[in-house]
C-alpha cells in the first residue's frame, strides 16, 4: 500500500511519522518527569506532615488542630490491623469536607521505597468517593507501640497540574505536527520541481523531441547532478539517432547510386545483345562492335562490383592481411606505373623508409587510387608530387596536384561514396566515385587516417596517416 504512493507523499508521511514519535517520546518523558517531580515534593510535604500528625495536638487532638488543609491521618494496630483513630481531611470553613482515602484492609512495608527506611512506604489510593486520588504515606512508630501511621494528602492539585501539562503537550504535538506538514509539503515540492521538471522533458522526448534538455540542472544537488548526466545522456542520444538517419541516408543514397551505376553498364550490354539479334552476327564489323562493347561494360561492372564488395567488408570490419609494408616501397611502385600510364605527365616523389603493418595489396590500391584520382581531375600536363615521411609514431603519405583545386563543400564531400566533384566528367570520363572512398576506408582499416587540404586555383593535396610499426 505505502509503496502505491506518490513520492512527495511517502516523504511527508515518513517525516510526520518520525516527527510524532519523536514528539511523543519527548512527551511522555516530560510528563512523567513532572509527575515525578510532584510526587517527590508531596512525599517531603508528607515526611513534614508525618511529624504534625504525631503530635499530641496533632493527630490526636480530635478537634484537629495543626492539620494541614486536605490531610487525612489514620493509626492502625500492627498486631490485629485494627484503626485506633483517624483525623480529617479538613476542608476550608464552610466548604465540603473530601471524601477520605479507600485504603487498603492489609497495608505490606516489606517493599519499601528506595532510599527509605524500612519502615516507611509511600503509595497512591484513590479516594472512597468522587474520583479524587491521594498520596498515602505509612511508617510503623516503635515509640507508639508498633502503631501503623498512615498519613495522605489528597492529589487534587497535583492531578489538575498533570492534567493541564497533559492538554498543553496535546495541543502543542498537533501544532508542531500540523505546521510540520505544511512545511515539508512546501519544502518537498521545492525539491521534487526539477524532477518535476525531468518526467516533463522525458515525456516530451518519448513524444519525438530529441533536442529537449532538463533546463537549470546544477551539480551542487543530487537531482541537479541526475540532471546533468541526464542531459548527456539525451545528447549521445540525439547524437546516435542523427547518425542512424545521416548512416540510413547514405545507405540509401548509395544504393540507389550503385543501382544507377550498374544500370548504364547492363543498358549497354542489352543494347549490343540486341544489336547481335538483329543481325550483327553475319556481318562482321558489327559482331566485333557488338562483342567489344560488352567485353568493356562487363569489366566495368566486374570493377564497380568488386569495389562494393570491397568497401562491404571493410564496413563489416573484416580483418585484412597483416605484415610489414615499406610504405615508401609501395608509393615508388604506384609511381612508376603512373609514369607508364602517362608519359607526358611530371611525377616526382621524395620517400623515406617507413614500414607499417597492414595488407600490402589494400595500400597500394591506395596510392592507385589517389594518382588515378589525379589524371581525371588534372589536365594531363599538371605536375604531381608524391611525399612519404615519419612523423613520430605514424608514416604519412601525400599526393598533391596542380590542378583547380576544391571549394569548402567539395572538400566536405570528396572521401563520400559516388561523389564526383565535377559533374561534367561522367562514367566514360571518370570512375564512378568510389576511388576516394576506398582510400578512407582502407586508411580506416589500418587505424589511420584519410584527409584533404585545398584552395580553388592552387591544387589540392591528399594525405593518409598510418601507425609506424613499433620497433
Amino acid at each position: 500500500m505505502f509503496a502505491r504512493l506518490s513520492l512527495r507523499t511517502r516523504l511527508v508521511v515518513g517525516l510526520l511519522v518520525l516527527a510524532a514519535l519523536g514528539l511523543i517520546a519527548a512527551d511522555i518523558a516530560t510528563y512523567k518527569s513532572q509527575e515525578s517531580f510532584l510526587f517527590d515534593q508531596t512525599d517531603e510535604t508528607l515526611q513534614n506532615a508525618h511529624q504534625i500528625a504525631d503530635q499530641p495536638h496533632g493527630g490526636r487532638d480530635q478537634g484537629g488542630r495543626g492539620l494541614p488543609l486536605g490531610l487525612y491521618v489514620e493509626a492502625r494496630s500492627t498486631q490485629t490491623g485494627k484503626v485506633l483513630w483517624t483525623n480529617g481531611p479538613y476542608g476550608f470553613p464552610g466548604s465540603h469536607a473530601a471524601a477520605p482515602p479507600r485504603l487498603p484492609a492489609r497495608i505490606s512495608l516489606e517493599a519499601p521505597t528506595a532510599g527509605q527506611p524500612d519502615h516507611v512506604r509511600y503509595f497512591t489510593a484513590a479516594a472512597e468517593s468522587g474520583g479524587d486520588r491521594y498520596r498515602v504515606r505509612a511508617s510503623i512508630e516503635p515509640e507508639r507501640s508498633g502503631e501503623l501511621l498512615l498519613v495522605a494528602t489528597s492529589l487534587h492539585d497535583v492531578d489538575a497540574t498533570l492534567h493541564r501539562l497533559f492538554l498543553i503537550e496535546l495541543f502543542v504535538t498537533l501544532a508542531v505536527l500540523t505546521g510540520l506538514v505544511a512545511l515539508a509539503m512546501w519544502i518537498v515540492r521545492l525539491g521534487l520541481r526539477p524532477l518535476v521538471a525531468i518526467e516533463k522533458t522525458a515525456a516530451a522526448i518519448g513524444a519525438g523531441d530529441l533536442s529537449r534538455r532538463v533546463e537549470r540542472a546544477e551539480p551542487r544537488t543530487e537531482i541537479g547532478r541526475l540532471g546533468i548526466a541526464l542531459n548527456a545522456m539525451l545528447g549521445q542520444i540525439e547524437r546516435a539517432f542523427t547518425a542512424r538517419e545521416a548512416s540510413e541516408a547514405r545507405l540509401r543514397r548509395f544504393v540507389a547510386d550503385a543501382s544507377h551505376e550498374l544500370r548504364t553498364p547492363l543498358a549497354a550490354v542489352r543494347a549490343y545483345s540486341e544489336l547481335y539479334g538483329r543481325g550483327a552476327a553475319t556481318r562482321t564489323e558489327d559482331l566485333d562492335r557488338a562483342m567489344s562493347g560488352i567485353n568493356r561494360e562487363s569489366e566495368r561492372m566486374s570493377l564497380l562490383v568488386d569495389d562494393l564488395l570491397l568497401l562491404a567488408r571493410l564496413d563489416e570490419g573484416r580483418p585484412l592481411e597483416r605484415e610489414p609494408v615499406d610504405l615508401a616501397e609501395i608509393a615508388g611502385e604506384a609511381v612508376e606505373t603512373a609514369r607508364t600510364v602517362e608519359p607526358d605527365r611530371p611525377i616526382d616523389i621524395a620517400a623515406e623508409q617507413a614500414v607499417v603493418l597492414g595488407d600490402r595489396d589494400r595500400l597500394r590500391q591506395v596510392v592507385d587510387n589517389l594518382l588515378s584520382n589525379v589524371r581525371s581531375h588534372t589536365p594531363p600536363g599538371a605536375p604531381v608530387h608524391v611525399r612519404v615521411s615519419r612523423n613520430g609514431d605514424s608514416a604519412t603519405l601525400e599526393v598533391e596536384d596542380s590542378g583547380a583545386g576544391l571549394g569548402e563543400d567539395e572538400l566536405e564531400q570528396v572521401f563520400e561514396r559516388f561523389h564526383r566533384g565535377d559533374p561534367s566528367r561522367s562514367r566514360a570520363s571518370g570512375g564512378v566515385g568510389l576511388g576516394l572512398s576506398i582510400v578512407a576506408a582502407v586508411a580506416e582499416a589500418h587505424g589511420g587516417t584519410a584527409s584533404a587540404e585545398s584552395e580553388p586555383g592552387r591544387g589540392s593535396t591528399f594525405r593518409i596517416e598510418l601507425p609506424l610499426v613499433s620497433s
